[in-house]
């Protein structure tokens, strides 16, 4: 395959919409597939699982596990889906390129829950066909139409039986056609035979929607694309709910405490504070980069941005009113999108205004997280939010809810609990009213935790930090008196 330097780096090189080239891909094509008759050919393989735990009568135990069909299982969670799903969801989420899919089911929950994972924001990119009939409805239709980028196939049948189907797939496949396989048997030697003959991947059930938008997305990986780091949103249910301030101490709070790096970005163009918290006038800021999207690069960033700390980087906003900031959306995308490879964790400080390009940021963010106050305004804002992000991403997490400004003197409050209740989430952080700590950290130019490291706020922010970025302290090392002595001298 030749490579197009006018296509989209995301796209792997692609030569068209439904043809991608994969040499690992032809080699189920090229390997025969039939097994000779009377045969058996997973012979050279060893016992998929020990004879006791399926109760072996003493026969064959090789014998026994592929041309039996397995008993009814439990519908317990995969454990090696559910680790993987846990390791990805540290990580930034990869999107799709501009493919085609085709799935053939054989029951209709598997076609259920493949249009829910089609339904993803990380699948937006990509059209999805379900149709029934499985590998032998597969075969069936591409005889008559070329195949398209992927192709997942759903069997219920026994080894031998799926091999041969897949054989009878293979002849009409497409060079570069990618297959997963959906399948009743967590048989490991079928998995080793399924891999040799070059199938990209096989899924035993039970499954959940994000389990199949991460095995499509890791097919389309691409090793040479820049890093991505994980991006957590931070957005007020109304203004003056502290937000900003919420924001910038967890950012400080990931880099200093977690000991990893972080950007900070300030998207309130005009009345933006992170450069005043930080104490830092920078001359170039994140308006200057989305006035120029397409020239941004990672040398252009580093420039634009002010360094905080040793691991914390700030995209300021400049927080002045003599431009309009009339800026689309696009802009906002591909340029958050770019940042997202400069640190492991991007923090986004959103104003409170609903645009095209807010709702967009919010939807496509790892982590959302809302800051309310308890007050009604505040909650019917953060339920519109809560409940318009539910519907947009079901298979994500819920956004995280901080309740700010707890307990103002002579103020009539909503409780936590009632606020919770009323949102059917549980808050996440519950910060006490202290304006004392609050005004002094915002006029000094400090953190929380530089101002009063042991205070209940100051811990708050820690908790949440570590909750966001999936990661616990680093422990602190402790030296003895006479290590002390020695390095005096």
């Amino acid at each position: 395959m030749t490579s197009n330097p006018g296509h989209d780096p995301f796209d792997l090189e692609f030569e068209a919409d439904d043809e991608f080239t994969s040499p690992a891909s032809d080699a189920w094509r090229e390997t025969p597939m039939a097994p000779a008759a009377g045969a058996d050919p997973f012979a050279d393989f060893p016992p998929a699982r020990e004879p006791e735990i399926r109760g072996f009568d003493g026969g064959d135990p090789l014998g026994d596990d592929l041309h039996q069909p397995d008993p009814p299982r439990a519908q317990v969670p995969n454990p090696v889906h559910e680790m993987i799903a846990g390791a990805e969801a540290a990580l930034g989420e990869h999107t799709l390129p501009r493919i085609t899919i085709h799935v053939f089911c054989v029951q209709p929950e598997t076609a259920d829950l493949v249009e829910r994972a089609a339904a993803d924001r990380r699948m937006e990119r990509a059209a999805v066909v379900v149709r029934m009939g499985g590998l032998t409805g597969a075969f069936e239709t591409y005889q008559n139409q070329p195949t398209p980028s992927l192709v997942m196939v759903e069997s219920l049948d026994p080894a031998p039986q799926l091999i041969a189907q897949l054989d009878q797939l293979a002849e009409v496949c497409d060079p570069g056609t990618k297959v997963v396989v959906i399948g009743a048997a967590n048989d490991i030697a079928l998995y080793r035979e399924l891999m040799r003959r070059g199938v990209s991947e096989y899924l035993v059930p039970p499954l959940n929607p994000l389990q199949v938008v991460r095995t499509v997305t890791s097919l389309y990986a691409d090793p040479s694309a820049p890093f991505v780091g994980r991006q957590i949103a931070f957005c007020g249910a109304k203004g003056g709910s502290g937000a900003s301030t919420v924001a910038h101490n967890v950012a400080y709070s990931i880099t200093e405490r977690l000991h990893t790096g972080a950007v900070l970005v300030d998207l309130d163009l005009a009345f933006g504070t992170a450069g005043l918290d930080f104490n830092q006038d920078p001359l170039q800021g994140v308006a200057d980069a989305l006035s120029q999207p397409d020239r941004l690069d990672p040398v252009l960033m580093d420039r634009m941005m002010a360094r905080c700390t040793e691991r914390l980087s700030l995209f300021a906003a400049p927080a002045t009113l003599d431009n309009d900031y009339d800026i689309g959306a696009e802009a906002y995308d591909e340029v958050t999108q770019k940042i997202r490879s400069a640190a492991p964790f991007v923090v986004l400080d959103l104003p409170h205004l609903w645009t095209a390009w807010t709702r967009k940021i919010l939807l496509s963010s790892d982590d959302l997280v809302i800051v309310a106050t308890p007050d009604l305004a505040s909650l019917r804002n953060a339920k519109n939010m809560i409940d318009l992000v539910r519907r947009a991403r079901p298979n994500d997490a819920p956004p995280r809810l901080v309740l700010n400004q707890v307990g103002v003197p002579g103020r009539p409050e909503i409780p936590v609990k009632d606020f919770g209740e009323a949102l059917g989430l549980t808050p996440s952080l519950s910060l006490p009213f202290d304006p004392k700590l609050f005004g002094q950290a915002a006029n000094n130019g400090q953190m929380l935790c530089e101002v009063a490291p042991k205070s209940r706020a100051a811990e708050g922010i820690d908790y949440l930090a570590q909750q966001i970025a999936r990661r616990d302290p680093p422990p602190i090392q402790k030296t003895s008196l006479f290590g002390s002595l020695f390095k005096r001298k």
